[in-house]
């Protein structure tokens, strides 16, 4: 393995698409991601995996059935598994980076035109 520094800012400079989360880095069993979203995302869960998100920029609003997070920038949430949750961002685009199990699917329990099977590596 190399030992390498990542640059988010410039990791987030080489795409612009919404909800499609790029693989960065990798930790143990764990990829780290980042993804831009802009608007509201699906309501799914992760049967065995654990969530953490991480606002680098912008806001994020994670929807929960019982309430709702706000993040701000430089806040993270951790999304137990088998909770239901629905991202979206506030006002427009954010950057988020992602920590979760290698293998992980973005929309969990369901599979739909946002699912992303594989994610590139950048």
């Amino acid at each position: 393995m190399t030992i390498r520094k990542v640059n988010l800012h410039e990791k987030f400079g080489q795409f612009n698409d919404y909800w499609n989360p790029r693989i960065v880095g990798e930790i143990n069993d764990a990829h780290i991601k980042l993804v831009k979203i802009k608007g509201e995302f699906t309501w799914h869960h992760h049967e065995r995996e654990d969530e953490l998100f991480l606002v680098v920029k912008g806001r994020l609003r994670m929807h929960l059935r019982d309430a709702d997070v706000l993040l701000e920038e430089s806040e993270f949430i951790i999304i137990p598994k088998g909770t239901e949750h629905c991202p979206a961002s506030v006002g427009g685009e954010a950057h988020v980076l992602l920590m979760e199990p290698a293998g992980t699917l973005n929309t969990g329990n369901l599979v739909n035109e946002r699912t992303v099977a594989q994610p590139e590596r950048i």
